[in-house]
C-alpha cells in the first residue's frame, strides 16, 4: 500500500450466486454462502425482496449474545433457538445470534419513500442450522450460518459499505 492510501472493508452480496464476500481493498477476507429473498431482488416495501445497490451498516446488534439467541425487533427475547422451540412456533422467521441492520445509500433506489431499506428492516443475520444456504428463501434479509455471522460481525463496523447486486 502506498503512503496515504486508505484500504476500506466492504461487503459484496451476489444474489445470483447466493454469496457474501467481505473485501479489504482487493483482498478477500471472507467468502461464504448466504440465503437471500425467496421473492428475488426488489426494493418496494412489502415485497419481501432483497434490495439492490449500495448500503451501509447502520447498526450492529447482539455483541456478546450466545449463538442461537433469538431476536424480535432487534431485542433478545431471552430464548435460545432449538428444534423444540421451532416446533412451538411454526412459520416464525427466525433472526438469530447477530444482526447487521442495513441503510440504503441511493435516493429513490433503496433510500426514502416506499423503497427505504432501513424502514424495511433489512438485516444480515444468523439463522437456524437447518436453513439451507446457497439458495434463496428469506423474507428479504440476508441469512447466514451462525458461525459466519459471528465472524462477519467481528470484522465489520457501523459504516461499513455493503453492495448488493443481482449477478
Amino acid at each position: 500500500m502506498e503512503d496515504g492510501q486508505i484500504t476500506q472493508r466492504h461487503i459484496e452480496i451476489n444474489l445470483a450466486e447466493q454469496r457474501l464476500i467481505l473485501m479489504e481493498g482487493e483482498t478477500v477476507l471472507m467468502d461464504t454462502p448466504v440465503s437471500t429473498a425467496g421473492n428475488g431482488a426488489g426494493e418496494r416495501n412489502g415485497s419481501e425482496c432483497t434490495p439492490r445497490g449500495w448500503h451501509v451498516i447502520h447498526e450492529k446488534v447482539g455483541a456478546g449474545c450466545d449463538a442461537d439467541t433469538v431476536f424480535v425487533g432487534r431485542q433478545p427475547t431471552g430464548e435460545i433457538y432449538s428444534p423444540a422451540l421451532s416446533a412451538q412456533h411454526p412459520g416464525r422467521d427466525w433472526i438469530l445470534t447477530r444482526i447487521l441492520w442495513l441503510d440504503g445509500l441511493e435516493e429513490g433506489l433503496n433510500k426514502s419513500g416506499d423503497v427505504d431499506t432501513l424502514q424495511r428492516y433489512i438485516y444480515i443475520h444468523g439463522s437456524p442450522d437447518d436453513v439451507r444456504m446457497g439458495e434463496a428463501g428469506s423474507h428479504g434479509c440476508i441469512r447466514m450460518r451462525n458461525d459466519d455471522i459471528i465472524s462477519l460481525y467481528d470484522l465489520v463496523d457501523v459504516g461499513t459499505r455493503v453492495f448488493i447486486r443481482e449477478s
